[in-house]
């Protein structure tokens, strides 16, 4: 993964606690630089990508935005009579 630990922590506040949980930075013994890549950082701490990453999707998508249709869902139906 090409984007750097600075990059990640920008998009979502949580990503720190998830990288954390994965003993990537949060701790003075396992301190992370920034300016490293994702994948760089997985690589040397022993870390699995593919797990780091499902996580952080997961983040996302509980964090994704109500799309457009499903907002005003509790309103009346159009064209529906009582």
């Amino acid at each position: 993964m090409d984007m750097t630990v600075l990059e990640a922590m920008s998009v979502h506040e949580q990503v720190a606690e998830v990288f954390a949980a994965f003993h990537l930075g949060g701790c003075s013994s396992c301190g992370i630089s920034e300016i490293e890549t994702v994948g760089q950082v997985c690589m040397a701490y022993g870390v699995d990508v593919d797990m780091l990453l499902d996580v952080l999707e997961e983040l996302m998508v509980d964090a994704a935005p109500v799309p457009d249709e499903a907002q005003g869902a509790d309103q009346e139906p159009v064209g529906i009579e009582e």
